[in-house]
């Protein structure tokens, strides 16, 4: 089935130079960009509401700009003073320079994985043993990352700084389109906030990571596109490859 119209449930990206519009050229598809998810600080209050104590923790977790803008956030907030002596683990070294936007980068002082995921992050915090952790997280999380700490004997605490929230869309925004690709598991529960009577029929969904992909079929959905996967380690050239062979 050719594909002419698909929606990418992210920002539209700010540079002209993103794969997505050489991607729309090359195959002449039309693409959209709609948020599916809204972002949204937790007040001073709710997160003292959790007895945490930021000034314990000798390292912080981030998983994602999200993370890092509401820890941050709520610190300045809290009037809590973030030493020059914290560590930063960060899952992608694209994370880890977004810190630049709060603190002095200091390479002795942040550390990241290989592959945004938390597997080759893990071997890093493991070598810093002694610290003690924090994980700022999103309402709509799981156990995993816990888990994993958990296995590797670190000292570790999670705490919500930001809560993830649906958008809603104006009846009829998302209907014409023969794909939409979803990047987190929140975004699935959008799409049946916004249209609790879903039926895909032809329309082709893809996403990107493997804790989207579980929630799509949880959902009763059809996977038709994932990533990432050996032969294409990011969205944009699984969808290239995808449209090889739909749009020759």
């Amino acid at each position: 089935m050719k594909l002419n119209k698909i929606l990418v449930s992210q920002p539209k990206p700010a540079s002209d130079k993103s794969p997505y519009f050489d991607i729309a050229r090359k195959y002449g598809v039309e693409i959209d960009f709609k948020q599916f998810i809204q972002i949204e600080a937790l007040s001073a209050k709710e997160f003292r509401a959790q007895h945490i104590d930021l000034t314990e923790f000798t390292a912080i977790v981030f998983t994602s700009r999200h993370a890092i803008d509401h820890f941050f956030g709520l610190c300045a907030e809290l009037r809590v003073q973030v030493p020059e002596t914290m560590k930063y683990f960060c899952i992608s070294e694209t994370i880890s320079l977004y810190i630049q936007k709060y603190v002095q980068y200091r390479k002795r002082k942040v550390f990241f994985g290989t592959n945004g995921k938390m597997d080759t992050l893990l071997p890093l915090m493991v070598k810093h043993k002694n610290e003690k952790y924090f994980v700022p997280m999103s309402s709509v999380h799981n156990d995993e990352i816990a888990t994993m700490l958990d296995g590797a004997g670190l000292q570790h605490t999670e705490g919500v700084m930001y809560r993830t929230v649906s958008r809603m869309f104006e009846k009829g925004e998302l209907e014409g389109y023969d794909m939409m690709i979803f990047f987190s598991p929140s975004g699935i529960v959008s799409l049946k906030e916004n249209l609790p009577n879903f039926v895909q029929g032809d329309m082709q969904i893809a996403c990107f990571g493997p804790s989207t992909a579980t929630a799509i079929k949880e959902a009763g959905l059809r996977l038709d596109l994932e990533a990432p996967t050996s032969e294409a380690p990011s969205m944009t050239m699984a969808l290239e490859q995808y449209l090889a062979k739909t749009n020759k």
